[in-house]
């Protein structure tokens, strides 16, 4: 319906979009760069604990070790821990009513982010397209075959999520927010795309995966990947998802938990 083109955050939406022909025509504004850290040098400080109590520690490590990760080992991960990142990014917690709420927040508990997957290395799940249904808690099998290479094609010939077992794609169907919150509803559904995504990472740490998440891509070219009606529903982040391998060389310094950079 030709109505969701005169708001204007389908504007800003389509503006932003990449694609081949125009990618490297694009000209950034001149904004000057500022601080990574706010700073109050004359407010007084107060002093925060650096260690919690026990229950909290599972949480910590998680995301004391979380990194965006783009090496991946050749073993393909369990269905079992699929299902896992699928519920904790979002599953169905709880119903009151009309309204079935998730793991992840959404304004207005509409929840316009779809969840699609390319499987390629995931134990008994046949390599494909794939749609999350998280409603009846099953993937809704699109297409066979592997389609890796066709994702990573559409994310910019980002390569590295060719050796991935399994990338997450999400959309947003538009009208689901819109039609509620108008303008301002743009900005919802792209702060669901990453609640959404953060708990994904969080539950590939647990399940000894690593995770990277992607924002580049060529929106028409992933759209028709997923035979989206872009008018109505189109692609908003991405993931790719992997088992851990060592990295040889100097890794990372980690800091204790809330220590000072």
């Amino acid at each position: 319906m030709p109505e969701l083109e005169e708001c204007s955050g389908i504007r800003y939406l389509r503006e932003s979009a990449y694609d081949r022909k125009t990618i490297k025509q694009i000209t950034r504004p001149a904004i000057a760069q500022v601080k990574t850290f706010k700073e109050y040098p004359d407010a007084p400080k107060i002093e925060l604990h650096r260690t919690w109590e026990l229950s909290q520690s599972k949480i910590t490590s998680l995301l004391q070790n979380r990194r965006s990760l783009r090496k991946y080992g050749k073993e393909p991960i369990k269905l079992e821990e699929l299902a896992f990142m699928l519920w904790a990014s979002q599953g169905i917690t709880a119903k009151s009513a009309h309204y079935s709420f998730r793991t992840s927040p959404s304004g207005g508990a509409l929840y316009p982010i779809e969840t699609y997957l390319s499987a390629n290395r995931v134990e008994g799940l046949e390599p494909g397209l794939y749609h999350f249904d998280p409603q009846n808690f099953c993937l809704d099998q699109l297409s066979k075959g592997d389609s890796t290479k066709d994702v990573a094609a559409c994310c910019l010939d980002q390569n590295f999520m060719v050796n991935a077992a399994v990338c997450f794609m999400w959309t947003g169907v538009l009208r689901r927010c819109l039609s509620k919150y108008g303008n301002r509803g743009m900005r919802y559904v792209i702060l669901d795309a990453g609640h959404i995504c953060q708990n994904l990472l969080t539950a590939a740490e647990a399940t000894g995966n690593g995770a990277c998440p992607v924002a580049a891509f060529y929106d028409n070219e992933m759209n028709t990947l997923l035979g989206l009606d872009a008018a109505e529903e189109t692609a908003i982040y991405a993931a790719a998802v992997g088992k851990k391998q060592e990295i040889k060389g100097e890794g990372l310094k980690l800091l204790k938990t809330g220590a000072a950079v």
